[in-house]
Parts: structure tokens; C-alpha cells; sequence
């Protein structure tokens, strides 16, 4: 890596390698250095020809990625995952006023699970990253941070994409259960509040694909257990244009996250017309609020359809919130600063 570039700090995850396609197509690759905390592996569609650096060992954190933010203009951070990097940081904290902290919401949430570290780091970071207003406050109450918070949805998962998906026609009211096998998602609690419909033309459709399997068979054991064949797994990861469609055929998505997570899945939804069930209580909520995006709270699950002037306008909202245009503007702010 050269002096002067702009170092991106990354784990192997989905929204990684679209990010870096967005980065190359509208501001290219002169200036930008992607390193991934982990041994040589090419997965969620990241690519050899992506062209990114993969460190792991010792060696690689304490002394070559040492070196590279030594060198680097800027050093933004894709969440706060690795306790490597986190002690690198720590034992290194000149660094952090030129750190870009991309917040994920896992690497801060429920902070009486986070190390004293990682509590220190979010203290002291020079700037932080968030997409809703309620994660800055969330992060200044609870980690007392100092940095500056930037405004940014940062990952091209969240952008509004006009899809010309024909819709299938279909008699039952499709339901979506959450977006992966993550305890995060409270599958039972909603399978609890589902319960009332059982015997109404209902599917329930369940994305299981992503993340724990043993907790994955258990949800499926428990929905059909309740709904029989109106439960469908999805357990098959999905090419991302099989999986838009899928969205498409959802009438009605439920996502029981304690705190804001999905957001992607739930902007294609809203920017599909589709009504979306969240808690009331978490920073999301509060965020289509105040872009006048029409969502519903989980306490209160029904089976209505939105009507037509509801849908267009959440369509619209969304559509000029989450635009290409306002994330290239927002992370040219980033990378300029």
C-alpha cells in the first residue's frame, strides 16, 4: 500500500464486495487500499478480481496493517469486529482521529456485552458513521463518544432499485418472516403472534439461508409444527435477482429485531410497496417516521393490504432517500474530508 490512500478495514460479509463495486465505479481505485481480517477466501460475491489484501496472522494485524494506517490518509473501519484490530487500535489511539467507524449496529448494541476495549475505542473514535439519527444518540448515551458523527447508509444493499419484476399472481397473502437464521430476528415470537391466522389463506416464508443452522432447524421444526406446509423454509442461499423477486411476491414482511437491523431487506420491501411490521421502540422506527415512510408496528399484526396511496407514496419516499445520487454525495463527503 502507498502513502496518502484511503485504508478500508474489512470483514468477509455480504456488503462488502458491492460497496467496493460501487467505490471503483464512481470514484475509482487510486485511492482507496481494501484489506480483509481473515486468510484467503472469496465468498459472498467477493472475487480475485476485486483485487483486495487479506491479512490474519499476528504478523499480518501488528505489524503490516500497523504500517498501512500509519501510512494511510483515512482508515474507515466496516463495523468494529475483530479483537485484533481492536487492540491494534487501542494500544495505538493516535490513530483514531483519522478513523472512520462504518457502524453495523451488532458492534455497538447491548454495550454491557462489549469489552472494556472495544467501549474505549467508540469513546475516542475520531468519527463515527451511522445511517439513522437514533444510533448517533444511542452511541453518545451509552459509549459517551466524542467523535463526529457523519450521516451516511454507506453500503449499496440500502439503495432504492427500480425493479422491473413482473408479478406473479397468487391467491394467499405471502408472508415474511425475518431475513436469516439469527435469534436476533425473535422467529418465535412472531410465529406467536401469527397464530391467530393459522387457518386464513396465509404462506409464511421464512429466509434461513444466513447464519445459524442448528437454530435454523429449530424454527423450522416450530413453524410447521404450528402451520404445517402454510410454513416454507427458505434455506437455499438465493443469487441476489432470485432473491428481489422473492421479495416481490411478499405481501406483508414481519421483522422482530430488538434493535435496527435488515435495513436492506426492508428498504427493497418499502421501495416494492410492501407493508412492513417493525418494533416501535428501535431507531428505524423512528427514522421512516421522520422521512414519512408508513411502517407498522409489530404489536399490532393484521393481514390488511395497504392501500394504494400508501404505497406510492412510501415508494417515492424511498425511492429519492435512498438514491445512488445521495450515497455517492455522501461518501464523497466522507472520503474529502
Amino acid at each position: 500500500m502507498s502513502e496518502h490512500k484511503i485504508l478500508h478495514v474489512m470483514i468477509l460479509d455480504k456488503f462488502l464486495a458491492p460497496f467496493i463495486d460501487f467505490v471503483d465505479e464512481h470514484f475509482g481505485r487510486e485511492n482507496h487500499h481494501y484489506v480483509f481480517i481473515t486468510s484467503e477466501k472469496y465468498d459472498y460475491r467477493l472475487t480475485p478480481e476485486h483485487k483486495v489484501e487479506f491479512l490474519h496472522t499476528d504478523d499480518d494485524i501488528f505489524i503490516t496493517l500497523l504500517e498501512y494506517m500509519k501510512m494511510a490518509k483515512k482508515i474507515i473501519l466496516h463495523g468494529l469486529w475483530r479483537d485484533k484490530v481492536n487492540v491494534l487500535l487501542y494500544f495505538n489511539q493516535e490513530l483514531l482521529k483519522k478513523c472512520y467507524w462504518i457502524t453495523w449496529g451488532g458492534d455497538f448494541y447491548f454495550p454491557e456485552t462489549k469489552s472494556k476495549i472495544q467501549h474505549q475505542i467508540i469513546k475516542n473514535i475520531g468519527n463515527y458513521i451511522t445511517g439513522v439519527v437514533g444510533d448517533s444518540l444511542y452511541i453518545k448515551k451509552y459509549y459517551k463518544a466524542k467523535g463526529y458523527n457523519i450521516h451516511c447508509y454507506a453500503y449499496p444493499s440500502n439503495l432504492y432499485k427500480n425493479y422491473n419484476i413482473e408479478i406473479k399472481k397468487h391467491n394467499t397473502i405471502n408472508i415474511q418472516l425475518g431475513n436469516s437464521a439469527d435469534p436476533t430476528n425473535n422467529h418465535y415470537e412472531v410465529l406467536k403472534k401469527l397464530l391467530p391466522f393459522k387457518n386464513e389463506n396465509i404462506k409464511i416464508f421464512a429466509p434461513l439461508s444466513y447464519g445459524d443452522k442448528k437454530y435454523a432447524n429449530q424454527i423450522i421444526m416450530k413453524g410447521q409444527n404450528l402451520f404445517k406446509d402454510k410454513f416454507i423454509p427458505l434455506t437455499e442461499f438465493m443469487l441476489i435477482e432470485e432473491y428481489h423477486k422473492f421479495l416481490n411476491s411478499i405481501d406483508i414482511a414481519i421483522f422482530a429485531h430488538n434493535r435496527q437491523q435488515a435495513i436492506g431487506n426492508i428498504i427493497t420491501l418499502l421501495g416494492l410497496g410492501k407493508k412492513v411490521y417493525i418494533k416501535n421502540d428501535i431507531t428505524s422506527w423512528e427514522h421512516f417516521k421522520n422521512i414519512n415512510v408508513q411502517v407498522f408496528d409489530i404489536a399490532s399484526i393484521n393481514l390488511e393490504i395497504l392501500d394504494e396511496q400508501v404505497i406510492y407514496n412510501n415508494i417515492q419516499k424511498i425511492k429519492e432517500y435512498y438514491s445512488e445520487s445521495n450515497l455517492k454525495a455522501q461518501l464523497e463527503i466522507i472520503f474529502k474530508i
